[in-house]
């Protein structure tokens, strides 16, 4: 075994025995959120106040849009539909608009001079696909104008404890993105995993220098949740993004996910979650909060 793989699972131990500590951090009176039982969710949130810039009486309606993927994966999605999402993209000024591979050129075009991202997916939605060809994927995603990449790992591989693979299987993602400066996503479909599992994803997410680690692709058996966004923060500490994808459609939903830490939120709901946090703003306004 290569020393670069034998300080990769030494890390993991390390990330396992970590996240083998962490504290329920759900508060059993009134859900998951700071304001209510801040010691639940303080050791979540290391990497300071910008973890909950999110509420609507902090950040307003544009720090809300700011952290949403504008999300659209369908697989009978239209062109029409992709330019609907670009338009509400550029109107809201969200973080990106996540489609998939085969509309990357056209949102480009669409979101040029914006200021909105461009995210695709790679080995979507299995994971099941080799490194080559999630590499290729990943570089044309970029020729076209991606901006960002969300890729699924090797679920199998990870399950069946091929460190080495998974590994490989990140890497060759993440040289891709280097290569051209951007941002790599990964994501675990974390309602397959073990918790073990997850900090073992995690472990090497960060270990292939990865910019985030992702719950879920929204195709998977479940979705996004408080608890493994909660593990995933503390696995990956504060240098890493954490993403929270796949059922997040309010704006009490994406509060909850950013308490437990994380900075990016995957949604197609996003316009309604802008527009809740707006109303919410000028009710507090009102009440002079």
């Amino acid at each position: 075994m290569s020393t670069d793989y034998r300080r990769v699972i030494e890390l993991i131990l390390e990330e396992l025995a970590a996240a083998g500590a962490l504290a329920p951090t759900r508060c059993t009176c009134h859900g998951f959120t700071f304001e209510c039982c801040p010691d639940r969710v303080r050791g979540v949130l290391d990497a300071g106040a910008t973890r909950l810039g999110l509420h609507a009486r902090e950040g307003g309606d544009n720090g809300v849009a700011s952290a949403i993927d504008h999300t659209l994966l369908k697989p009978d999605a239209t062109a029409d539909d992709i330019d609907t999402l670009c338009r509400e993209a550029r109107e809201w000024k969200f973080a990106t608009v996540c489609v998939n591979p085969t509309w990357v050129a056209l949102a480009a075009r669409r979101l040029q001079g914006s200021g909105v991202g461009v995210c695709s997916v790679v080995g979507f939605p299995l994971g099941a696909t080799t490194p080559d060809v999630k590499q290729y994927e990943a570089r044309r995603a970029i020729f076209d104008g991606a901006t960002e990449i969300d890729m699924v790992l090797n679920v199998g591989a990870l399950k069946s404890g091929d460190v080495r693979l998974v590994s490989e299987d990140i890497r060759a993602v993440v040289a891709a993105c280097t290569e051209r400066q951007v941002t790599t996503k990964v994501i675990l479909e974390t309602a397959l995993l073990s918790d073990e599992e997850k900090a073992t994803a995690c472990t090497l997410a960060k270990a292939a220098g990865a910019d985030f680690v992702k719950t879920s692709t929204g195709f998977g058996p479940g979705g996004a949740t408080a608890t493994d966004v909660a593990l995933m923060r503390r696995v990956v500490g504060a240098e890493m993004g954490v993403k929270a994808s796949g059922g997040v459609r309010d704006l009490q939903q994406m509060q909850a996910m950013v308490a437990a830490g994380a900075t990016r939120i995957g949604a197609s709901a996003g316009v309604r979650i802008v527009k809740e946090s707006q109303g919410a703003a000028s009710a507090a306004a009102g009440s002079g909060y």
